[in-house]
């Protein structure tokens, strides 16, 4: 299976440590938006896209590139990190899990963790989720990227 993830990684590479976990297994690429064209992710069977959370938003970089993706019947999935937990009822990662499905994409399934965020009301004290994502974190991107190979994941 010919893989691809699409990752912002602009902190503390929080989220290339994720992509890479995945990639692993995947034996996938591992590219930032500026180093792909919009017409990569039809090239491939499967593809992921990935960011740090930034006031409850994806990246904008990512964002940016998924509006510029041509539509497409792929397979993608939605992977994040964040310094603070999702809100139950209002996942960060729904309004890109929709872009893709708005672009024909059958997207089938997110993965978020925990990680070290600086962000300005934790910088005085030295930030929150210091090493994280850690090694747990990591075997769960893992065993998220498996579930993708065998077809285990809830669709998001």
């Amino acid at each position: 299976m010919k893989t691809l993830l699409v990752c912002t990684s602009v902190s503390h590479g929080n989220t290339r440590r994720v992509a890479e976990a995945m990639a692993d297994v995947l034996d996938a690429r591992v590219v930032a938006p500026q180093e792909a064209a919009v017409a990569d992710p039809a090239g491939y069977d499967l593809v992921g896209f990935g960011s740090g959370v930034f006031s409850q938003r994806m990246h904008h970089d990512l964002l940016g590139f998924v509006r510029a993706v041509p539509a497409s019947p792929g397979r993608a999935f939605v992977f994040a990190t964040s310094g603070l937990p999702q809100l139950p009822f209002a996942p960060f990662t729904r309004p890109l899990v929709r872009l893709l499905r708005g672009k024909g994409f059958a997207v089938e399934g997110t993965f978020t963790c925990r990680a070290f965020d600086t962000w300005a009301p934790f910088r005085p004290v030295g930030g929150t989720n210091k090493h994280r994502p850690n090694e747990d974190d990591l075997t769960a991107a893992r065993a998220f990227a498996r579930g993708l190979t065998n077809g285990s994941t809830t669709p998001a």
